[in-house]
C-alpha cells in the first residue's frame, strides 16, 4: 500500500477514550462474540500473555492483555490495522460502523484486518493486583510499546500475517504511541497515523489554555473576554469566606465551599475551569457512539451562554454554564465535593475499583513520570487563573512522593528517547486541528514528504440565532 494513500486515513483516529474475575483464553480460541451482525461476529474479545517487565530478562512474571479483533472486512493479502488503546478502557464502539469509525470504512475499502489493543494498567488489562506506586513503576510508554511489539509478533505468526503491512492508529496519547511505535519498531510497523499526538513532553503546558482562548474567539471574539471577566470575578470573590455561601449556591455545589489552603483554592478553580476546557477539547468530536453524555455541549454552547445578558453579569453566566454541564455530563444535580484533600485521597486509592482506578490515578502517574502536560494558567494569553505550575508539580509529590527533580528528569528523558518535535522516521502522518488544544505539542508542519502534517484550521460559524443548550434524551435543560 503506497504511503500516500495513508493521508486519506487522517480522519480515522479520534482519541480512544480515557478508561473482574475473567477467564483468560488462548489467543487462537475465538469466544465472547460480543456483537453479531448478518449471522457472524462483528468483533471478538481475546487475550494475549505479556511480560510484566520487558526490559528485565530475569523477571518471568506475566499478565493478560485484552484486545478486540474483527475480520468483517478482511480479505486475504490485505493490511492489518492496529488501533492503540490509551488512558482508559478500550471501547467496543470503535469496532462497529458508526459516524466515528472512518478507520473501518477504509478497512472495508482495503480489506484490512482490524485489531484494537488495550493499554497496560487500564480497563481490564491489569498487570498487577493493585495500583500501588511500587506496581506503577511497570506503567510507562516504553513498556506499552514493548507490549505492542510482542502483540504484533505473536498475532502475525499466529495468523500468517508476518509479511502483511501493519498500520498503527491512535489519537492523543495513543497517537503519540502510534508514532513512537513506528519510530522504535520500524521492522514491525509499516506506517502510522498519529492524530492529535502530543509528541513533545513538557512540565508546563501553558499553551493549552492559549488554544482554548483562540478556540472560543473563533466562535465569538467577545467570548474569551467574557469568560476571563467571569473568572476574574470568581477569583476575587473566592478570597473572602463571606462569599462562600453564595458561591456554593451559584455553582450548585453539593456541600458548602470550604477553603482551608491555597491548594483548595487552586483545586476548585481548576475544577470549575475544566468545564470549559473539556468542552473545547471535545468539541464536535463524534463521540455519540461511545454514549458520552455531553457531546452536545460545544464551544457554541459556551459562547451562547456567556453572551446571554439575561443571565446576569459574566460571572453568573459562567456559573449557569457549569450548572448546565454538570447535569448534562454527570447526570447529577450538584457539583461534588471540591477540596484538594478529598481529591488527593481519591487519587491515593490503589484499588482498580477506587474512585480513579479506571484511569485517573494511572494517567496522573504517567504525567508525573514521563509527560508533564500540566495545563497551567501561567500564560497571560488565556482566560483563567489560580492554578499555576507549582500546584501541579506538588500534586506529584503529594500523591506518589515524586519530587520536582524526578519529574523534570523524566520529562527530559522522554524527549531524549523519542525526539520531541524532531522525530525522525518515515511513513507517519500527523493530523491535527486548530481547535484541539493538544495540537500545540504536536507536529503541525510537514517534516518531510514521508512525515507529512495535516493541520486542519477550523473556523466556527454561528448557526443558531438563539442560545444553544446541551440536551439529554427526553430532557431539555435551559442555561438559566
Amino acid at each position: 500500500m503506497a504511503f500516500q494513500a495513508l493521508i486519506v486515513f487522517t480522519l480515522a483516529c479520534l482519541c480512544v477514550p480515557c478508561y473482574g474475575n475473567r477467564k483468560f483464553i488462548e489467543i487462537d480460541t475465538f469466544s465472547n462474540d460480543v456483537q453479531k451482525g448478518n449471522g457472524k461476529p462483528v468483533f471478538q474479545e481475546q487475550w494475549i500473555t505479556q511480560k510484566l517487565d520487558h526490559f528485565n530478562g530475569a523477571d518471568s512474571r506475566v499478565w493478560n492483555q485484552k484486545f478486540l479483533v474483527t475480520e468483517t472486512h478482511y480479505r486475504a493479502g490485505g493490511p492489518v490495522f492496529l488501533m492503540i488503546g490509551g488512558e482508559g478502557p478500550i471501547n467496543a464502539g470503535w469496532m462497529a460502523m458508526n459516524p466515528g469509525s472512518a478507520w473501518l470504512t477504509y478497512a472495508k475499502k482495503l480489506g484490512a484486518l482490524c485489531l484494537m489493543v488495550e493499554h497496560r494498567f487500564y480497563g481490564d488489562s491489569r498487570p498487577t493486583v493493585d495500583l500501588s506506586t511500587e506496581n506503577l513503576r511497570f506503567l510507562s510508554s516504553q513498556q506499552a510499546l514493548a507490549d505492542l511489539a510482542h502483540f504484533r509478533t505473536v498475532i502475525a505468526k499466529q495468523r500468517g500475517l508476518t509479511n502483511s503491512k501493519w498500520v498503527a492508529f491512535g489519537g492523543s496519547y495513543p497517537g503519540a504511541l502510534a508514532a513512537w511505535f513506528r519510530l522504535k519498531y520500524t521492522h514491525l510497523i509499516h506506517a502510522a497515523v498519529a492524530s492529535s499526538a502530543p509528541l513533545h513532553a513538557t512540565v508546563n503546558f501553558s499553551e493549552y489554555l492559549e488554544v482554548v482562548w483562540r478556540a472560543l474567539a473563533a466562535e465569538n471574539p467577545e467570548c474569551p473576554l467574557l469568560v476571563k471577566k467571569a473568572f476574574d470575578t470568581l477569583q476575587e470573590r473566592i478570597k473572602d469566606p463571606n462569599n462562600y455561601d453564595n458561591i456554593t449556591k451559584d455553582f450548585n455545589l453539593c456541600s458548602k465551599l470550604q477553603i482551608q489552603s491555597e491548594k483548595d483554592r487552586a483545586y476548585i478553580l481548576d475544577a470549575l475551569a475544566d468545564n470549559i476546557m473539556n468542552t473545547v477539547q471535545y468539541n464536535n468530536d463524534n463521540r455519540e457512539f461511545e454514549h458520552v453524555l455531553d457531546t452536545n455541549c460545544t464551544i457554541k454552547t459556551v459562547c451562547g451562554v456567556m453572551s446571554d445578558a439575561s443571565l446576569g453579569d459574566p460571572y453568573y453566566r459562567f456559573a449557569a454554564f457549569v450548572r448546565l454541564r454538570t447535569i448534562t455530563h454527570l447526570l447529577k444535580p450538584c457539583v461534588k465535593d471540591l477540596t484538594y484533600n478529598a481529591n488527593l485521597q481519591d487519587l491515593r486509592n490503589t484499588s482498580y475499583s477506587g474512585p480513579h482506578g479506571g484511569g485517573g490515578r494511572q494517567w496522573t502517574y504517567q504525567t508525573c513520570t514521563e509527560f508533564g502536560y500540566f495545563q497551567t494558567t501561567d500564560s497571560p494569553n488565556q482566560p483563567f487563573g489560580g492554578f499555576g505550575l507549582q500546584y501541579h508539580v506538588e500534586q506529584c509529590q503529594d500523591i506518589f512522593n515524586i519530587s520536582a527533580k524526578t519529574l523534570y528528569a523524566g520529562i527530559d528523558q522522554t524527549n531524549e528517547n523519542y525526539g520531541s518535535y524532531n522525530i525522525r522516521s518515515t511513513r507517519i502522518v500527523f493530523p491535527n486541528g486548530s481547535i484541539d488544544p493538544w495540537h500545540a505539542l504536536g507536529i503541525t508542519s510537514s517534516i518531510s514528504d514521508d512525515l507529512p502534517a495535516i493541520f486542519i484550521k477550523v473556523t466556527l460559524i454561528q448557526e443558531q440565532p438563539t442560545v444553544p443548550t446541551c440536551t439529554l434524551p427526553e430532557l431539555r435543560i435551559s442555561p438559566s
